[in-house]
């Protein structure tokens, strides 16, 4: 197999040169050469020069257009667990900031507790969970990482490959969305299906080729059909057309309501108009409406106004299209479509942000957004003090923080960001713990419904108050989902 050098770093320089200085780009270069020199003569289980997975994690970061600073520490990551190198060695050559970044995703992935796997996960989780309170930007290193792991996870014993990729799904997937980064989700999930379910994964392969076929036939005429409507409209918009990622389409294929039908997938392949404007985005739904009939049973769902937890914005309408199926148009500016894809990229936390009066601190560090959209990450370190018992806070994260998420709004119009699966009861604990000493009844929509009903995303809820506090009851843990509930509800029954 080829050999790391010096030429190779080329490929990440030309990816960030359009937004970092000559000087930055001859720190990313110094910094590769010394990662040549550690790593040298080492060699990955795929047979590689171990140098090339920091190059790799490096471009990763590049396409991000993360900063120099995490794009060097992400050529370094591995150099204070792989060599002798020390982290005074890279902080004197390369700047505090990169050492302390590489010291956080060594911090991660430096586990070794023997023959005990649960162990090793909780304490990873609560590394993490420190390190990325601190600044981010290890957690990005960490997902660029993960992803060209499970890239050349075929060279891996299947225990490492089932092992790793549950961990992926479970951990790395849910966290690439709540930091708003689609498509790492989306990759990450589809390299870990084949591995983590691989019966499915093959079946669902054979299921679904020709739907897949018939669909992107379809759309090409819709294509067509949408660039001569917006252009008689006189304004400039691109047009893409997308599959479903498969671990994506399985896990949709596993709801109740689909029951397993591809029939009731009306996103399998999806044309996305991506425009200038947010104005643009109504006048091409107009557009749309005009060309194909819209679906007025399903909806339009317009997460601009109403932005997903993640910031996700963009228009979702279903509509017939000339077959008679419905499909599924998306719309929403260039800019929310980079969001959408790859999350907080460097260049929009630091040249936007600071444009918005940020300082150094409040930049790196996750907490950090105007609407508040990482206050989770505070919330995570706040449990490690309040969850004693291990599986209780490994269950917190994956079953509340890195579970799918549904948002909420009060009679107000203000969200709520909760997971899946949660009630009227789990949300007036989100509003504030002391509501949730206050519940009598509970509307959603206007309408009185049980506590233990299952909240839908845009559902209205309205917590009807009694006179006075009383405590909760302790039956409500039968249906509550989210920790910061639960939580309460225990202290207050004293029921553990």
């Amino acid at each position: 197999m080829r050999k790391a050098n010096k030429l190779d770093i080329e490929k990440v320089l030309k990816k960030v040169k359009h937004y970092l200085t000559e000087n930055d780009l001859d720190d990313i270069s110094a910094a590769w050469d010394f990662c040549l020199k550690v790593h040298s003569g080492q060699k990955r289980k795929s047979g590689e020069d171990f140098a090339f997975h920091p190059l790799k994690v490096a471009y990763k970061l590049a396409l991000w257009e993360m900063d120099k600073t995490t794009i060097i520490a992400g050529i370094l990551h591995d150099v204070l667990e792989d060599t002798k190198t020390r982290e005074s060695d890279i902080a004197l050559r390369f700047g505090t900031e990169v050492a302390n970044i590489v010291k956080g995703v060594t911090k991660v992935s430096d586990i070794k507790m023997a023959g005990n796997k649960h162990e090793q996960q909780i304490e990873s989780l609560r590394r993490m969970i420190l390190v990325m309170a601190k600044d981010l930007r290890v957690v990005f290193v960490r997902l660029a990482d993960r992803l060209h792991n499970m890239s050349t996870l075929y060279a891996l014993r299947k225990e490492k490959q089932l092992e790793n990729s549950i961990e992926t799904l479970e951990i790395y997937a849910p966290l690439a969305d709540r930091l708003g980064m689609g498509q790492v989700k989306a990759e990450l999930e589809d390299l870990s299906f084949p591995f983590a379910y691989p019966t499915d994964y093959r079946d669902l392969v054979t299921k679904s080729k020709k739907m897949y076929e018939m669909a992107v036939k379809n759309m090409a005429e819709i294509e067509n059909n949408l660039k001569k409507g917006l252009a008689q409209e006189g304004f400039e918009a691109i047009i893409n057309i997308r599959r479903k990622h498969l671990y994506s389409l399985w896990k949709k294929l596993k709801r109740p309501e689909i029951d397993n039908d591809l029939g009731k997938i009306f996103d399998l392949v999806a044309a996305r108009i991506i425009t200038q404007t947010k104005e643009d985005c109504y006048k091409a739904l107009g557009v749309v409406h005009k060309i194909y009939r819209h679906n007025a049973l399903i909806g339009v769902s317009d997460y601009i106004a109403q932005p997903k937890p993640n910031g996700y914005q963009s228009i979702h309408t279903k509509v017939h299209g000339p077959d008679g199926r419905i499909i599924e148009i998306q719309i929403r500016t260039k800019e929310m479509h980079d969001e959408a894809e790859h999350g907080l990229s460097a260049h929009w936390r630091y040249s936007h942000a600071k444009s918005h009066g940020a300082n150094e601190n409040m930049l790196n560090s996750g907490v950090f957004l105007g609407q508040k959209k990482y206050a989770w990450v505070q919330e995570l370190v706040n449990w490690q003090g309040v969850l004693k018992n291990p599986g209780d806070f490994i269950n917190a994260v994956k079953l509340d923080a890195f579970h799918e998420r549904i948002f909420v709004f009060s009679p107000k119009g203000d969200a709520f960001d909760l997971p899946t699966g949660s009630t009227p009861v789990d949300f007036a604990y989100a509003v504030h713990t002391k509501l949730g000493n206050y519940i009598k009844l509970a509307k959603v929509n206007n309408k009185i419904v049980p506590l233990s009903y299952v909240l839908k995303s845009g559902d209205i809820v309205e917590i009807i108050k009694s006179k006075e506090p009383r405590l909760p009851n302790p039956d409500w843990l039968d249906f509550t989902h989210t920790t910061s509930a639960r939580t309460e509800i225990k202290k207050l029954t004293k029921k553990v």
